[in-house]
């Protein structure tokens, strides 16, 4: 079976516009912060909450400034104004059955009854560097393979059968023929009723995803999916601070410190406090003075 690779590729995030929040009020964006960043709505948000758009402290007079300052005080909600879009592909559906569990995100996933399930797997590391792990895991996801393509395979006949009208004399499936266009039973040569050419190609796609979706229940949680997740800043911290830690899974703490990686490079103001260090077995978890644990 084939592996598949991690990809964490963010599509989207949060355009302010800067000058027409200067013109509505005294406040002053410093020339060091990028005019576009979600950084500086969240420094907007925050100062319109006590109108404190002139800056007598110099600590917080810059947007890194000042969103230190939330940080450690803990006003957290301003960072909810600020977001960014993922697209995550290469990642299992184990994966996805912890992710979801974040409820402040909002998830678009592959379906598995419109797309055909059995493609690449996502096998766990601890699996693939031993021979003989991955040969038993590679044989599971064979046997699993090949079940999918005979379910999916025998649930297209049977829904098929189901549909196809039935002679009445004979009792045989009739065929579709062209001239004269219709249902005909071949052993006694009589057309019969039935459901028209385009009922039919309707018919064809509804048994496509009905086969789908039963075929689906031998899938492993090894397959892999692929899904667009949208969040705000404050809950993607609530993600990185419970997954990218070494009390979490594997595969949802490398997720984490990949959308970490982006997200300090998109927005270091909001995520530049997180510190990565690596563990003795090669993996890295990340830390902030800041975390929020509920």
């Amino acid at each position: 079976m084939d592996t598949a690779t991690l990809s964490v590729r963010p599509i989207a995030w949060t355009h302010f516009d800067a000058m027409y929040a200067q013109a509505l009020t005294s406040w002053t964006l410093d020339k060091d912060t990028d005019w576009t960043d979600g950084a500086a709505l969240v420094e907007f948000a925050g100062r319109a909450c006590y109108q404190s758009w002139t800056k007598p402290n110099p600590a917080t007079a810059t947007n890194a400034g000042y969103i230190a300052h939330l940080l450690d005080v803990g006003h957290y909600s301003v960072l909810e104004h600020g977001t960014v879009t993922f697209y995550l592909t290469g990642v299992s559906r184990s994966f996805t059955h912890e992710l979801v569990r974040h409820r402040h995100l909002s998830f678009s996933q592959l379906s598995q009854r419109y797309v055909a399930g059995a493609g690449q797997v996502v096998e766990p590391a601890i699996i693939a560097e031993d021979p003989y792990l991955h040969a038993v895991f590679n044989e599971a996801m064979q046997g699993i393979n090949r079940a999918y393509g005979e379910l999916l395979h025998a649930l297209d006949r049977k829904l098929e059968a189901a549909e196809t009208p039935r002679c009445p004399e004979c009792g045989d499936p009739a065929q579709w023929v062209q001239d004269p266009t219709g249902w005909e039973c071949q052993r006694c040569r009589r057309m019969l009723p039935g459901p028209s050419k385009w009922e039919v190609q309707r018919s064809r796609t509804s048994r496509r995803k009905q086969a789908r979706q039963a075929a689906r229940a031998v899938l492993p949680n090894a397959a892999e999916t692929r899904l667009v997740v949208t969040g705000n800043y404050r809950a993607w911290r609530h993600l990185i601070d419970m997954r990218a830690s070494e009390h979490a899974d594997v595969e949802i703490r490398q997720v984490a410190m990949a959308i970490l990686r982006e997200l300090s490079r998109m927005v270091p103001a909001v995520f530049g406090d997180y510190v990565i260090r690596e563990l003795g077995d090669g993996t890295e978890v990340a830390e902030s003075p800041h975390a929020e644990r509920s």
